[in-house]
């Protein structure tokens, strides 16, 4: 029996489109450049955002032409979700793929889609754009 939580009834792939997008907190974590070395394969997180993230609202701010200014920009699916090791641990995408729940905070637990932010939880308040950062190797963040 449905719980009425589709989060929780419904496998990733079974998911469809308009539930797929309610699943996004909307953090902005996965836009959010990592530089990897090129010898290790180590990803080193920094604090500057794709161009088109609203930094205040955690949101693509041309998500559905998005690719054609950003073509590198990563079209999610329930398998990538299973197999990004970059994706962020709080990422409901990831988590759901990993058979875990989502966090309290996340706006489909909370009903609050500002509920991300007041947890700390999205790029709010500590991200740069790209267009203003320079070089990504000077915005690395420390461990």
């Amino acid at each position: 029996m449905s719980s009425g939580r589709f989060w929780e009834d419904l496998p990733l792939e079974a998911l469809d489109r308009a539930q797929w997008e309610a699943l996004c907190d909307g953090c902005g974590k996965c836009c959010v450049h990592k530089l990897e070395d090129d010898v290790t394969g180590e990803l080193f997180p920094t604090n500057v955002a794709c161009k088109l993230l609203d930094r205040h609202s955690g949101r693509c701010s041309n998500y559905r032409h998005r690719r054609a200014f950003v073509p590198e920009c990563v079209r999610l699916t329930p398998k990538l979700a299973a197999t990004l090791d970059w994706l962020p641990g709080t990422c409901a995408y990831r988590l759901r793929a990993e058979g875990k729940p989502l966090a309290d905070w996340h706006p489909l637990n909370s009903g609050d889609p500002d509920s991300v932010h007041k947890a700390g939880m999205s790029v709010r308040g500590w991200t740069i754009s790209e267009v203003d950062a320079g070089e990504l190797e000077d915005h690395i963040l420390e461990g």
